[in-house]
């Protein structure tokens, strides 16, 4: 679907880097390759995935159409990413199993697509309602990791 066509999926790299036992430097080898064209993963590490994960597509047209028989049967608008989930999960449940799936995004991220879908238009979550008239605030980071740790260091919060 293209609410899923991203280039190279963080998750992707996640799963990779649990597949290869945690192991960076063979994980920064495949994306390299991946980055030259593709990679084959070795078979264990493809069984390894095999054993935890389940693929299917879905196209725009049944992206849409889960967006609106869920907002008809539930009150709740889905983001168009949650709808490829959610239309993927019940072509491939097994009945006698629960089947839990979890929102990607809030629907207001995606208005058009979900206007579109249903014909209502989402809208912001009641703590950004006001989003758009906040002020904008900027701060310019040198490329640099101590930089970045350092930023993050003073204005982080610790609760607790």
């Amino acid at each position: 679907s293209p609410s899923m066509d991203i280039q190279v999926s963080s998750n992707f790299e996640r799963a990779l880097f649990d597949a290869l036992g945690r192991d960076g430097e063979k994980l920064r080898g495949l994306m390299s390759g991946l980055q030259a064209g593709g990679f084959e993963l070795p078979s264990d590490i493809l069984a390894n995935l095999r054993a935890h994960f389940d693929a299917g597509r879905v196209d725009e047209e049944e992206t849409l159409a889960t967006i609106k028989r869920w907002q008809e049967k539930t009150q709740e608008l889905l983001c168009p990413h949650t709808a490829v989930g959610v239309a993927v999960a019940e072509a491939q449940r097994d009945p006698s199993v629960p089947m839990i799936t979890l929102a990607t995004a809030h629907p207001a991220k995606f208005p058009a697509a979900v206007e579109r879908a249903t014909g209502l238009h989402p809208p912001l979550p009641a703590h950004m309602a006001d989003l758009y008239e906040r002020a904008e605030h900027i701060t310019e980071v040198p490329n640099d990791l101590r930089a970045l740790q350092a930023l993050i260091g003073e204005r982080a919060r610790l609760d607790g």
